[in-house]
């Protein structure tokens, strides 16, 4: 059971560098916005790399390309991700955090 968590542990990884991505560097460039998911599949095979080289016994692979395709598919499922988000906001639905209280509160006051 040890062995596959590396899947999260990728899908969070390639997530939040991804995140990043979109803020500093992408921001409303279409090209470097429409290469986000090659970039996610890319770290997601060299962190498959790095688990299969350095932990092996995090990942459910018995050999490099095993390693590579585990690593793809969760860099891949990071972007998955982030497209359910978008879809939600699309139909609608709000999934912003909810606001602090206190100025819940100092609204209703006045």
């Amino acid at each position: 059971m040890i062995e596959i968590i590396c899947v999260p542990v990728i899908v969070a990884l390639v997530f939040v560098i991804m995140e990043i991505y979109k803020k500093f560097i992408a921001k409303e460039n279409k090209i470097l916005v429409a290469i986000i998911p090659i970039i996610g599949g890319v770290l997601g095979i060299i962190f498959g790399i790095i688990c299969f080289y350095a932990i092996p016994s995090i990942i459910p692979a018995t050999n490099i390309l095993t390693a590579i395709l585990i690593g793809c598919a969760s860099g891949l499922s990071a972007t998955g991700c982030n497209q359910i988000f978008k879809q939600l906001k699309q139909f609608g639905i709000d999934v912003k955090e909810p606001e602090d209280k206190t100025h819940d509160e100092e609204t209703k006051d006045e």
